[in-house]
């Protein structure tokens, strides 16, 4: 980290952001992947209307890996994206399926953007308490998360407004 920050942050708070940033960017960086391997394998019904929807998405994660990253440098950090990163000294997102129909690789992502938009609201609750423009970012990258999965769960839900992922 270089020894300075945003005029008006401490060099803690600075530091504070960038880690925070960081496990952003790695797991938009995987959610990025994640999205485009449900796009190669998806097949089965309203396959074109998943595979298509999807791309938009993968453009959209890593659009906000870029931001994130330049965040992180504005900051005085160094944004790491390269593969190691990707597997040191933490877990990956999960995603269990290959080759699936549209509704395992809807409920697979749905389960993942469960835990994406969680980790993104707990990240704007801590950049708050330091950041404004930070926390303006991140909520902003929130909404549009939050967008796609209600995308993902409209193909999931019944009639009922019920989403059953156990037996999708």
């Amino acid at each position: 980290m270089s020894n300075y920050t945003i005029p008006g942050l401490s060099e803690g708070d600075g530091k504070q952001l960038v880690d925070l940033l960081q496990e952003r960017l790695t797991a938009y960086n995987d959610l990025h992947l994640i999205l485009k391997h449900a796009h190669w394998n998806v097949v089965g019904r309203s396959f074109i209307g998943v595979h298509e929807m999807i791309d938009p998405q993968v453009d959209l994660v890593r659009g906000f890996a870029d931001d994130v990253a330049e965040r992180i440098a504005a900051l005085g950090g160094s944004a790491i994206g390269t593969p190691a990163s990707h597997v040191e000294g933490r877990e990956p997102l999960e995603y269990p399926v290959n080759r699936g129909t549209t509704t395992q690789h809807l409920t697979a992502l749905n389960k993942v953007y469960d835990q994406v938009v969680a980790d993104v609201r707990a990240a704007i609750e801590a950049a708050g308490k330091v950041d404004p423009v930070t926390e303006d970012l991140l909520t902003g990258q929130s909404f549009e998360l939050e967008k796609f999965q209600w995308f993902v769960r409209a193909h999931l839900e019944d009639g009922q407004g019920n989403i059953d992922s156990e037996n999708a």
